[in-house]
């Protein structure tokens, strides 16, 4: 599990940080990463918060980025493919994956 959050840091530098429930009591990591002055991830955002990029929407409340309905099915099939309920393609090269894609896209 991970919580993201994003904070100002203030100048006396010391943050008090409340965690939540869900994480369990012991030992954590935690890791700061500087925002860029020009956070071109939230540029790429229309005004709903979805990213046409990653056909993904922006959470109000965590920040983080929620997968679309399509994107979720595409998890849960491969899923259902590593437990063997749904048979996966193999492929001997590149190119023979390649052409697959190809034909299976109506739109090329």
């Amino acid at each position: 599990m991970a919580i993201t959050q994003t904070v100002d840091i203030p100048e006396n530098h010391k943050l008090t940080i409340d965690v939540p429930r869900e994480i369990p009591a012991g030992r954590v990591i935690l890791t700061f990463t500087p925002v860029p002055a020009d956070n071109a991830a939230d540029n790429d955002l229309t005004d709903d918060g979805y990213c046409p990029l990653c056909a993904k929407y922006r959470d109000p409340i965590t920040g983080g980025l929620i997968p679309n309905a399509e994107t979720i099915a595409s998890f849960e099939e491969g899923k259902a493919m590593k437990r063997g309920e749904i048979p996966a393609k193999r492929f001997h090269s590149f190119e023979e994956m390649w052409d697959d894609l190809m034909r299976d896209d109506p739109d090329d």
